[in-house]
């Protein structure tokens, strides 16, 4: 334990995900060693993310507008909509450069357990938008873990009344350069049930 506001740093520090104590303890003393004109960039940069940052209107994305640059940009194919859990999901399929279309963040997965139900999540804006534009495939790109799947089911629990909509789902298996000996016996098996044609 240290004393007054470092050990309230590092504490602070330590809540935020994926940074454990060691961790915590480690940036404080960056922290603290850093030039005084760096820490004042780091506070500012915080102060514009809390007051400048907003979520669009229209997927759920971050953005600075009221609508993100993606929703904005009118070479997207509006026909089709890639549903993810969170808006870092939406950065990690653009990278793939794969995917024209739009997006729908829904803010979290199902996890009845955390008490997120499907009210704590943005699937009645995503119906609002499928029964309101001319949207032909919807592609669930949630997480392949327990909430992801539950997610994913009831979405397309949700969606099967829509007339004319493809619902999809990203196929999931063995990843680039792996070997099978290596892989799980759940993993195998998806690959194994979404294989396709050569």
């Amino acid at each position: 334990m240290y004393e007054g506001v470092v050990q309230d740093l590092i504490d602070e520090l330590g809540h935020l995900p994926g940074i454990g104590p060691k961790s915590a303890q480690r940036i404080a003393f960056h922290l603290l060693a850093a030039d005084p004109a760096d820490i004042a960039r780091l506070q500012d940069v915080l102060g514009k993310v809390r007051e400048g940052v907003q979520f669009c209107t229209i997927c759920g994305n971050v953005s600075e507008q009221e609508q993100c640059r993606i929703c904005r940009d009118t070479r997207r194919d509006t026909s089709m909509i890639c549903v993810v859990e969170e808006p870092k999901d939406v950065l990690a399929v653009e990278r793939t450069r794969e995917f024209r279309g739009r997006y729908h963040v829904l803010g979290g997965a199902l996890d009845p357990l955390s008490g997120i139900g499907p009210d704590q999540l943005r699937i009645r804006e995503l119906m609002a938008r499928i029964g309101g534009e001319e949207v032909t495939e919807v592609i669930i790109a949630t997480d392949p873990n327990t909430e992801g799947e539950a997610t994913a089911t009831y979405l397309v629990r949700m969606l099967r009344d829509f007339p004319g909509l493809a619902v999809t789902r990203l196929a999931s298996g063995l990843p680039m350069g792996g070997d099978l000996e290596f892989a799980d016996e759940l993993t195998l098996g998806r690959a194994l049930s979404g294989r396709r044609a050569l």
